[in-house]
């Protein structure tokens, strides 16, 4: 902070100089003023001395009057180049008093609506934090010093949870999705702090939260596992083992909580063996959705088009993530053309156009190149993921 008050310091003096300058050259003014009364009385002292030589008889009229003239062209001489006095209504004390008042006012001002807390953060989070407390004492007043920033929230739940901190995540992740949305990744997070806060006990709200997650996202990976552990706490394995199979599949093969995950499988199979129950076969992997669409290019726009400009055609969830499922980039010189799109076309690996019931095809005309917005577009009506059907698809409007 050093540096920061340093340049502080260097602009106070700047506008100090604004109010002083006019006083030190009123002091200057002074001077001339008391200079020139100084001259005056000189001259009056010889016109003075001048008329008692004439009443002594010795000047006379024509000496006197050559006397006077010199007296009088040496003071003009004296006073030349002399501004006339400057009259101050305001006088030299309220530009000195106003020299004390800014720096203590904008120091006060600054101190109530600055932003000194944020620079000393921006700070302290340019060095690596020493231990966790000392982490989640910065996460706490970025969120104190930003408390609209979904992101610092994001995080500061997750410390908490890691701190074993249940309770105060809870409140931290109902934060967050009321500033950043009911996002599933979001509400998992909710549900889960939620659920280790009270005790491990399920609750309706609970509930809500996973179903709306998993309806929003079927791989949403907190929900699965805490839908996963609240069956297995409460002596319902086959669940668990579902759960558990559900969530394995979206874990990467090098990710350190698969063996974890596996073992909780495993035990769920044990107990479920060991109470007399079989473990129910694991439904078969769906197939993976392939959708046919040829894209064409209305008569009326193809002369308001480049052969270059850039054509991403692509499927959404219409009902989940924003993100295409599948894509691909072409141009209008490619028009028309027939594609296909399928999981492997998948932006990512969790997203997938087999996980999503519906879907809705886009193709949309770019000419700088960004996928997410353009100058014409072509858009479906929902349809289902599984369909074999070729779709037909015209780019024919404006992309608003």
């Amino acid at each position: 902070m050093i540096d920061f008050w340093l340049a502080a310091g260097l602009l106070l003096l700047v506008a100090l100089s604004f109010l002083l300058i006019p006083v030190l050259r009123g002091r200057r003014a002074q001077l001339e003023e008391d200079r020139t009364a100084l001259n005056v009385a000189l001259y009056q002292e010889r016109v003075a001395e001048l008329q008692t030589q004439q009443q002594e008889g010795v000047l006379d009229a024509v000496q006197m009057d050559a006397g006077r003239a010199e007296a009088a062209r040496e003071l003009l001489a004296d006073t030349e180049g002399v501004a006339a006095p400057r009259v101050s209504r305001l006088g030299k004390p309220l530009p000195l008093l106003a020299a004390i008042l800014v720096p203590v006012l904008g120091l006060g001002l600054y101190l109530h609506f600055g932003a000194s807390d944020k620079v000393e953060l921006t700070r302290e989070f340019a060095q690596a934090p020493q231990s966790m407390e000392e982490m989640t004492r910065r996460l706490e007043r970025a969120v104190a010093a930003q408390p609209d920033s979904a992101e610092g929230l994001y995080f500061l739940g997750r410390t908490y949870m890691a701190q074993d901190r249940p309770a105060d995540a809870a409140k931290i992740f109902e934060r967050t999705v009321n500033l950043a949305g009911r996002q599933p990744e979001l509400l998992g997070q909710w549900a889960q702090a939620q659920y280790f806060a009270d005790g491990k006990k399920w609750s309706d709200k609970i509930q809500s939260l996973t179903d709306e997650a998993l309806k929003a996202d079927p791989k949403e990976v907190t929900s699965l596992g805490l839908l996963g552990i609240a069956a297995f706490e409460a002596e319902r394995y086959q669940d668990a083992i579902d759960y558990w199979n559900r969530l394995l599949v979206q874990l990467p093969p090098d990710d350190n909580s698969r063996s974890a995950l596996q073992g909780g499988i495993t035990r769920a199979t044990e107990k479920l063996q060991a109470s007399g129950g079989k473990v129910a076969q694991a439904p078969a992997a769906k197939v993976a959705a392939l959708l046919k669409v040829h894209v064409d290019l209305a008569a009326e726009l193809k002369d308001k088009v480049k052969p270059g400009d850039s054509v991403f055609i692509f499927a959404r969830a219409t009902s989940g993530p924003p993100a295409p499922l599948a894509a691909k980039r072409l141009t209008v010189a490619d028009l028309p053309v027939t594609v296909e799109l399928g999981d492997a076309d998948a932006m990512m690996p969790q997203l997938k156009l087999s996980n999503f019931p519906e879907v809705q095809l886009v193709a949309r005309i770019s000419r700088a190149g960004q996928p997410t917005a353009g100058e014409w577009v072509g858009r479906s009506q929902p349809l289902a993921s599984s369909t074999t059907v070729p779709q037909r698809l015209i780019i024919d409007s404006p992309d608003k």
